[in-house]
């Protein structure tokens, strides 16, 4: 400070949100490059809950993958003529690729390399091979050239390698030629040259359903310059104080502070990813039925891409505005149609509007869930709820379990139901939470549903709230709650955003005023039951309700909620000395769904269910009985949805073999006989196909038509027998299709409308296309899945950003329990075969005969491919230069061996 005037020595800082799954790193080597990596070590505990063991690689293997990295990260020297020769093609190749479409099955198609010596010395021609063989093609030479019978090639000479392929199923057969050569010079070095191949076979349809424009990978927007001027402030503690938080165990303690750190990380990834949603040189349009709302097209707002909801905001300023500071128009979504959405803006924009003025559109996410988790855990702190959430069983006493005459006279005669039932209006857990473990089809909401009746007729004066996730698992419960109540008890209390109009009488929806009302305290404490979403039950606690009013908090699906969502319902509603806390669901199911890497390394992808499963002794089976502590934990056994067939695998994979098949007979069998199960009495195909990961413009997301080729197929069959040969009759709502990549649901969606054969289903809009998550949960008497993925090159990528099936068990697990009588998988065995949990589910449908479409004895083995690799005379040196080098350089890569792919 000098004469009354204050100097800063320093810059204006912007802070900026950045991707978190696009940090900078260290250079990697030996890693593939290509697409986006996330940079944390593992995939969180909610998404992958083991992680395989690296295999211990063999010299041969070190060298066979080094040899693949160099073809990978080389293949434009690697493809390039040299040493005098050149290698042309019939096809013609381009950029040293040799594609071509077979019109039919079965027929030959000849592909000829003629190798032309074009330089001053005669050359040794050594060798060839195909770096992976497959059965579909075969490799000619008339003089069967190999190491120990050379070609010697004078200036001038050609000579021509045949490959003959056959095709007898429709996909991609992509292949590798590698060629060697050798001066005649003492002292000379061996080189190679690299000609990939790539054979399809595609139906019309398949031509149909390609790329609409070539992939183009995300360029982040470049945003307008705003003036701004950053005035910096004391800042707090080092970041090391937050790094210490996070890689210490989770307790009481320091449960607000680590929860509410993990949130931020999350809502700037949020934050971050709606961001590449903004348009730019946008129109919008007045809305014809209110003249006050303006109509902005969003595209892939109806796949929740963006997702964006009735109450959500926007920002808009004008694309011609360059004067700072730029005006920027918030305006609130009214309506979400089909592609567009309704905005009311103010009066200001509405004045100046005129038709074909362009702006730039950003979107927002909605901060209210997160506002509210925030107070959540800060609320489970001021009313210590240390024995609910980290309960130790010191308070515990030892019950009598009432006699109940249950409602759902069903539960009778199901031991594993009706004893959990009599624990929860026992209260044999408190003030511990008892946890309702319900794997697939076991009936674990019916569970609930009859606890809730029966605690509402034991005690008069209880007050229950019972929650979930999403709108649709709360619909499910009240659907249920009104077979067994007086729905005068009952209260459904939705958000602005949904509403299940079969409940309209008996919800918050207020007809005179054509919308939604929240009902006087007074009036909602009259209720024997509230049913409600866990975020819209943060409403209660702001709207007064006291803590102790509800004497139990249910919860169903309690796995697909992160912590503090769950605790929304609890904190501040749930005296933690006399309330009784009830939770249900799966933890090898899918779990909360989480955009931030860094908040699932450090377990905010891990719900409350699956922590206290994983970390709290009170929840874990016994290391001397073998079984759970049924005061606090009751795992439902009796699976009433799936055939044995389709139960098998995942049973032993995920439940310890444990689940009883209890289905209806009738139900379970119903396809036991379709003329198109490769084995009768086996209702699981596995359908091989070897087809090609395709992306299209700038969708990241990923098909593969050569799959939805064979499934149209099984749909057509499916439409054509059903009704006969004792099969029942089938609606298009009796069948169900999961792919895990969302352009793989559109296309699949596209070709069920351009297929005319189909048109027979009046009810074809029912057939439900969609990821595993919106399967959960739920069920359909046929479920095809496609699995895409073709390429080993995007697998790590698939890992890393936890997508896609594999190194997914629990999206496996959904995916293949959804189906009651009939589970077809499509999908490319000799990619899949590379996961444990893939192998044993192909291998199982081998052994029982349920195995059909491409051969995997038609494709080479690892150990075949390795040896072949091993051969190669590919190095590169520092300056660039291919040299002659067998030494087994080692690589910390994981073989990637299963199927050699051109990129």
């Amino acid at each position: 400070m000098r004469q009354g005037r204050i100097y800063i020595n320093g810059r204006p800082q912007v802070r900026v949100y950045c991707d978190q799954w696009r940090r900078p790193r260290a250079p990697q080597p030996h890693s593939p490059s290509s697409g986006p990596q996330k940079t944390v070590g593992t995939p969180g505990p909610s998404s992958v809950p083991s992680t395989p063991v690296t295999p211990v690689l063999t010299p041969k293997k070190k060298l066979a993958t080094e040899i693949l990295h160099k073809l990978k990260t080389n293949r434009k020297k690697l493809t390039a003529d040299k040493g005098g020769i050149e290698i042309t093609s019939d096809p013609v190749a381009s950029g040293g690729k040799v594609q071509f479409t077979v019109d039919r099955l079965r027929e030959l198609f000849i592909v000829r390399f003629h190798i032309l010596n074009k330089g001053p010395d005669c050359i040794h021609f050594t060798y060839y091979t195909a770096l992976h063989r497959i059965r579909c093609f075969t490799l000619e030479d008339e003089r069967r050239v190999n190491r120990a019978c050379p070609l010697f090639l004078c200036p001038g000479e050609s000579y021509e390698v045949v490959v003959r392929y056959v095709l007898n199923h429709y996909g991609y057969f992509p292949a590798t030629m590698y060629f060697e050569f050798c001066p005649d010079l003492s002292g000379s070095v061996p080189f190679c040259i690299v000609r990939e191949m790539e054979a399809a076979a595609r139906t019309p349809l398949a031509v149909e359903l390609g790329p609409v424009a070539p992939y183009r990978p995300f360029q982040a927007v470049t945003y307008k310059p705003v003036a701004t001027v950053i005035v910096e402030g004391v800042p707090p503690e080092n970041n090391f104080l937050h790094l210490t938080l996070l890689n210490c165990p989770l307790k009481m303690k320091n449960y607000s502070h680590r929860f509410h750190l993990l949130l931020h990380l999350e809502e700037i990834q949020m934050e971050v990813d709606i961001r590449k949603y903004d348009l730019h040189n946008q129109t919008m349009t007045q809305d014809q039925s209110n003249r006050k709302l303006l109509k902005l097209r969003v595209p892939g707002v109806a796949e929740n891409r963006p997702s964006v909801l009735r109450g959500d905001c926007l920002r808009v300023s004008k694309s011609e505005d360059t004067v700072e500071p730029i005006t920027v128009y918030t305006g609130y979504v009214h309506r979400v149609e089909l592609d567009s959405v309704k905005l009311g803006f103010s009066k200001r924009l509405l004045q100046i509007f005129i038709s074909n003025m362009k702006f730039d559109v950003e979107f927002t996410i909605n901060r209210f869930p997160l506002k509210l988790q925030h107070r959540a855990v800060d609320l489970a702190t001021k009313h210590q709820l240390e024995e609910v959430l980290f309960p130790s069983g010191a308070a515990v006493t030892n019950l009598s379990m009432p006699k109940l005459r249950m409602f759902n006279r069903q539960l009778e005669n199901n031991p594993e139901q009706h004893a959990a039932v009599q624990r929860i209006v026992a209260g044999s857990s408190k003030p511990a939470p008892h946890l309702v473990f319900g794997p697939p089809g076991t009936g674990k909401t019916i569970t609930l549903v009859e606890a809730m009746s029966q605690v509402s007729r034991a005690d008069p004066s209880a007050h229950i709230l019972a929650c979930a996730p999403s709108n649709s698992a709360c619909d499910l419960l009240c659907e249920r709650l009104m077979l067994t109540l007086n729905v005068d008890q009952v209260c459904f209390f939705f958000a602005c955003c949904h509403i299940f109009w079969l409940f309209q009488k008996y919800c918050n929806w207020d007809q005179t005023q054509d919308g939604f009302v929240f009902p006087e305290k007074g009036i909602l404490m009259k209720y024997t039951i509230i049913v409600t979403t866990m975020v819209t039950a943060g409403r209660l606690v702001s709207g007064g309700i006291p803590v102790g009013h509800f004497t139990h908090v249910f919860v169903d699906e309690g796995g697909q909620a992160v912590e503090p969502e769950c605790v929304i319902a609890i904190a501040g509603l749930l005296n933690p000395e006399k309330g009784q806390l009830v939770l249900a669901g799966d933890p090898k199911q899918l779990g909360p769904i989480i955009q931030s890497p860094f908040a699932m390394q450090h377990g905010l992808g891990l719900s409350l269910l699956e922590r206290l499963m994983r970390h709290n002794t009170l929840y874990q089976k016994s290391t001397d009985s073998g079984h759970f502590d049924t005061r606090f934990v009751t795992k439902l056994l009796r699976n009433y949805r799936s055939h044995p067939a389709i139960l098998k695998v995942p049973n032993e994979l995920f439940y310890e073999n444990e689940l009883q098949v209890f289905a209806d007979q009738w139900d379970r069998e119903a396809y036991c006989n379709w003329e198109y199960l490769p084995k009768k009495g086996f209702p699981v195909i596995f359908h091989g196909v070897m087809g090609k990961d395709e992306r299209e413009a700038n969708s990241p997301s990923f098909f593969n038509v050569s799959e939805i080729e064979v499934l149209i197929d099984y749909l057509n069959k499916l439409m054509e027998t059903q009704g006969k040969k004792g099969l029942p009759k089938l609606s298009a709502k009796d069948i169900g299709i999961i792919a895990p990549y969302r352009k793989q649901v559109e296309k699949i969606q596209k070709a069920l409308k351009s297929v005319s054969a189909l048109s027979r289903f009046s009810d074809l809009k029912e057939l439900k296309v969609g990821s595993v998550e919106e399967f959960q949960g739920q069920e359909r008497r046929i479920i095809l899945i496609s699995a895409v993925r073709s390429s080993i090159n995007y697998v790590k990528m698939d890992k890393d950003f936890n997508i896609g099936f594999l190194s997914n068990e629990k999206r496996f697990n959904v995916a293949v329990t959804r189906a009651r009588s009939l589970l077809i998988v499509v999908g490319n065995p000799v990619i899949l075969n590379k996961d444990p949990i893939w192998e044993k589910f192909i291998s199982y449908c081998v052994t029982e005969k349920g195995y059909t479409g491409f051969d995997l004895k038609d494709a080479e083995g690892e150990d075949d491919i390795v040896s072949r690799l091993a051969t190669l005379k590919i190095t590169v040196d520092s300056e660039g230069s291919y040299v002659y080098n067998l030494s087994e350089t080692g690589t910390n890569d994981v073989p990637v061996l299963a199927w050699i792919i051109p990129s």
